[in-house]
């Protein structure tokens, strides 16, 4: 008997619907999106092959019609929808409640071309009232604006994408890449590293003394010398000039002398104590942006990391005994609002956990985001008395935290103000020259914590870092003195009067947490792009990680100079944002897509358009250079060019004039000085420091840099380059170009030192790798333990290594340590995930093992980029697949991988 179809874009997402509506409706996956614009020249259809513009997959000299393909891992579902549909009743599509989802809708009706009736249904939380609410009112249609919408996204981002990288790859370096949002967000990180280069650091000094009172002691703070402000760091601006008014710069000899004095002209005297009580309101519920951040913040995730966590929470979770169900409501929004259900069940909530003294009513937030998408809700669990704790045999890991800090903070945002009590103190002395000297302290005091019982934001742990929200200072009162240590009947004495030194610091590099921050603000950007964003200029070498601060590269900084010059508009914040508002006034239907294409890529008269400037640029656009200083000895410039193999120094204004030097791949462009760069282009030019001599050999030792930093190498570099390479050893972060000694470069170049056979004959050899020192016989490596030296430990004591430690070790391999999970295989269904192995990080299916490629980041990667990964290596023939199973795949299935693989190639 026929029956409804309902398809969804993912498999978890179907299971979940499946439980909900049983056997009266069949639930099917469409993976996706199922139709793009073609990626490659393959995939260009053959009647506009040989169209100017067939690569672009849009007519360019039309009415910018998009000429969409299915990708051939997408067509088997289509397939599979197809016979799904022959025995449906009708087809309800239940993809996501936004742009991407509707586009999806969209093409799924084109392409499967159903002849039953089709309706759209949408809904917010994967819970059973939620989807029998969306199919008792669905939609006749899709929402034909939200499609446009998308659709001149995907085309912009084809036009802009398609027409200034080849710019890049002429100019700059082959592979590289522009995007309209990508390219905005590389130009912010650059400009932070431009303005630290450009910051000079000013220097100032003042005074802290400790006061003691009872069995409580607390910091106060010089701030005033007769009429004169001390100054701090905001008195001075980037390039060190002191910009406040009335401001006293104190130096280390004044400071010191005005220590003194205070401290014999004792007592003091507590001058002024005022008690001001005030309250503090709770945060909205996340949004996409604001739980990134959070993410990022609290556990260092990436924004990629995070999302993939909301999504798994979104579509589904096991609950035991057969129970799925969405946890959270939809995770791509940019509303802080809340349902009428939501604040009702919220506050219910709060009342009966925290009591009815932190409930005082339903609390509704304004967003502040530009052209916010109200029709949405806040990020919050789909059901309130689902408490963190009641799940934790459920969820583990990332999934847990991340539902922590969405339950935690959406009960916060209904919960009371916290009410609090700040203290400020006054203590006036006598320093040098009979001044007056004037010592600030404050403090807090929590006097209602309200909301903070549920939520602090940065804590795990909200009850236990309510103490560290409070800064407590003794009762104090006008008039009371401050005596010396010694005296010991007073109530008030000084414990001590520190000197302080400090220096003004740069403005701090953008983490993830910031730039999307940044980019919210600004307009730049929706919910669904901030993390793909964020990951693919990391991916694409744009930017490094240093701890959590994003660096940007120095092939940025090219791009950034070159598009920042020559394409303003296109990389400049205010014009990105109008083009957000401007697709945003599309999909509510009040503007023509068509008119904004034309004025985009063909000019409107008064500006050129994307195709022309180009065009009209031609051979003006000069290679992007990066200008570090003059050469003091011959004037010429010093610069950094980008070449095949990196960022290199050049003194000259040419391609071909003047010494070069490659920049070490950990520097940063904000830390190469004019006195770094004229050292490695001197260090370039004297050639390799020679050490000495090997003891044996009488080969020579040097030590050089290399692009990955410095190292020690034995004997002469041969000038064929198809002869073996000498013996080679980084100095890591133990020893220095400018100090390793002769004695230090032979030991590091013993190693791998041959120990010598083991019983079975077979060689063990000690080294230093990745995880640190080791032992290894064939292919079975053992760490060795803290009181072991590498360069030291002797056959008899590796071989007892090895045995000892036999078992545990196979232990820890069966075990690897997850980095990520990427989710469920897009084919197969089967978890994906990213695993830190003994030679890395690679990531695997249960089946296939696949390694990263070097300088690839484990938290950049994609679903797509790790299926491609895993493909390859199952359809390699270079050696016998890495597997998990031990049962081998069925021998069909291994051909057509390896067909795969050769078509790939």
């Amino acid at each position: 008997m026929p029956k409804p179809l309902v398809i969804v874009e993912s498999p978890a997402k179907a299971r979940t619907l499946t439980r909900f509506l049983g056997d009266r409706y069949r639930v099917e996956a469409s993976y996706g999106h199922v139709r793009d614009l073609p990626e490659s020249a393959a995939d260009v259809p053959k009647e506009i092959k040989g169209k100017s513009w067939g690569r672009l997959g849009v007519d360019t000299d039309g009415d910018f019609t998009p000429y969409y393909v299915v990708p051939t891992d997408k067509k088997k579902y289509i397939q599979l929808l197809k016979t799904a549909m022959k025995d449906a009743s009708e087809v309800i599509l239940a993809t996501d409640p936004d742009r991407e989802g509707e586009s999806i809708s969209w093409h799924l009706k084109q392409v499967l071309k159903p002849k039953v009736p089709v309706r759209r249904i949408v809904f917010h939380e994967i819970t059973e009232e939620a989807i029998t609410a969306a199919l008792g009112e669905p939609r006749v249609d899709v929402d034909e604006n939200l499609v446009r919408a998308q659709e001149s996204r995907r085309i912009l981002d084809r036009l802009y994408g398609y027409t200034l990288s080849p710019v890049l790859w002429k100019k700059v370096q082959t592979g590289l890449s522009a995007g309209r949002v990508q390219s905005v967000a590389v130009r912010l990180i650059v400009e932070r590293e431009e303005e630290r280069m450009a910051f000079r650091t000013a220097s100032f000094w003042d005074l802290e003394a400790k006061i003691r009172a009872e069995d409580r002691e607390f910091t106060a703070t010089l701030v005033r010398l007769g009429d004169q402000r001390i100054a701090s760091g905001k008195d001075f601006n980037a390039q060190a000039q002191l910009v406040g008014k009335g401001v006293r710069v104190l130096d280390q000899a004044q400071t010191h002398a005005l220590a003194d004095a205070l401290s014999r002209n004792l007592p003091w005297t507590v001058t002024s104590v005022e008690e001001k009580p005030f309250t503090q309101r709770p945060a909205p519920p996340f949004t996409t942006s604001t739980l990134q951040q959070d993410g990022n913040r609290k556990f260092g995730f990436s924004a990629e990391r995070t999302m993939q966590v909301a999504q798994r929470l979104f579509q589904g979770v096991d609950l035991g005994g057969g129970d799925i169900e969405g946890l959270i409501s939809y995770h791509r929004t940019d509303s802080t609002t809340l349902s009428d259900k939501a604040l009702r069940e919220a506050g219910e909530a709060v009342t009966q956990m925290y009591s009815a003294d932190f409930y005082k009513g339903p609390r509704q937030y304004q967003t502040k985001v530009r052209n916010a998408q109200e029709a949405h809700e806040a990020i919050r669990p789909t059901d309130f008395r689902r408490t963190p704790q009641s799940l934790e045999r459920v969820l583990e890991g990332d999934e847990l935290r991340i539902y922590d800090l969405i339950w935690k903070r959406a009960i916060a945002s209904q919960m009371a103000d916290a009410r609090m009590l700040r203290t400020s103190v006054e203590i006036t002395g006598t320093g040098s020259d009979r001044q007056t000297a004037v010592l600030t302290a404050s403090g807090k005091a929590i006097e209602f914590s309200g909301y903070l019982r549920a939520y602090v934001e940065g804590s795990d742990d909200p009850a236990a870092e309510l103490d560290e929200k409070e800064t407590l200072l003794p009762k104090l009162t006008a008039g009371e003195k401050v005596y010396p240590p010694d005296n010991l009947e007073a109530r008030l004495v000084v414990a001590g009067v520190d000197e302080k030194s400090h220096q003004t610091t740069p403005p701090p590099r953008f983490t993830e947490a910031s730039l999307v921050k940044r980019l919210e603000e600004e307009g730049i950007g929706r919910p669904s792009t901030y993390a793909p964003t964020v990951a693919t200029i990391q991916r694409r070498g744009y930017v490094t990680r240093q701890g959590k601060a994003m660096v940007p590269s120095f092939t940025a900084f090219a791009v950034t100079r070159l598009l920042r010059e020559h394409f303003g508009d296109y990389v400049d914040v205010g014009f990105t944002a109008e083009m957000e508002e401007i697709l945003d006034r599309i999909s509510n239907g009040e503007k023509d897509w068509l008119d904004f294409m034309r004025e985009f890529y063909r000019g409107d008269g008064k500006h050129h358009g994307l195709e022309h400037l180009v065009e009209d640029k031609g051979q003006e656009i000069a290679y992007p250079v990066i200008h570090v200083c003059d050469d003091p000895d011959t004037g010429l410039p010093v610069r950094v060019r980008i070449g095949r193999y990196g960022p290199f120094l050049q003194i000259g204004d040419t391609a071909q004039e003047g010494p070069r030097a490659s920049v070490p791949a950990d520097l940063a462009p904000a830390e190469l000085t004019c006195e770094k760069a004229l050292a490695l282009l001197k260090a370039k030019a004297d050639g390799p420091r020679e050490l000495g001599d090997h003891p044996t050999t009488g080969e020579k030792i040097y030590v050089m840099l290399g692009r990955f930093g410095p190292y020690v190498q034995l004997g002469e570099t041969p000038t064929d380059k198809k002869a073996d390479k000498p013996r080679r050893a980084s100095l890591g972060r133990d020893f220095s170009e400018d100090t390793i000694a002769l004695d230090e470069a032979l030991k590091l170049l013993s190693l791998p030192r041959d120990l010598g056979p083991a019983q079975d004959g077979e060689p063990i050899v000690a080294n230093i790798g990745r995880f640190g020192p080791y032992v290894k016989k064939g292919d079975d490596f053992r760490s060795l333990a803290p009181e072991d030296d590498v360069y030291t430990v002797t056959l008899e004591r590796a071989q007892e290594i090895m045995a000892q430690e036999k078992k545990s070790i196979r232990r820890q391999r069966s075990a690897a340590k997850e980095l990520r999970a990427l989710g469920a295989h897009p084919d197969s269904g089967a978890p994906v995930r990213i695993l830190d192995g003994r030679y890395g990080p690679y990531v695997t299916d249960g089946e296939t093992n696949a390694s990263l490629p070097k300088g690839m980041a484990p938290n950049a990667v994609t679903m797509e980029e790790a299926k491609a990964m895993l493909e390859a290596r199952a359809g390699s023939s270079k050696g016998p697949r890495r597997k998990v199973a031990k049962k081998a795949p069925p021998k069909r299935a291994a051909k057509k991988s390896k067909a795969r693989a050769a078509a790939g190639a």
